[in-house]
């Protein structure tokens, strides 16, 4: 199903806004069954079109560990000593 672009803008706003789907239906007077269809093709779409690539940035540490800052704000630290293959294994399994 392609998305108009009405219903893009209303699942981009819903994301960065920090609110629960049923409050953000709430506040903008829209049905949260048709909104959660809606997101269901957002992502399906969203899928099919980005190539699985993760961003990353490196940072030197001293301490030994690697940290992975994730865009949803999720912090994950791993020993200096992981295998490169192994993070790449765990870095696919979270796309």
């Amino acid at each position: 199903m392609a998305l108009s672009a009405s219903w893009k803008n209303h699942i981009e706003t819903w994301q960065s806004s920090g609110l629960s789907q049923a409050a953000y239906c709430r506040q903008h007077d829209l049905n949260a069954q048709t909104f959660s269809s809606r997101l269901h093709a957002f992502r399906s779409q969203d899928a099919a079109e980005l190539p699985a690539l993760i961003p990353v940035h490196i940072q030197h540490q001293l301490s030994g560990t690697i940290a992975l800052q994730f865009a949803q704000g999720h912090r994950l630290e791993l020993p200096a000593t992981v295998s490169a293959q192994w993070l790449a294994e765990l870095l696919r399994c979270l796309d």
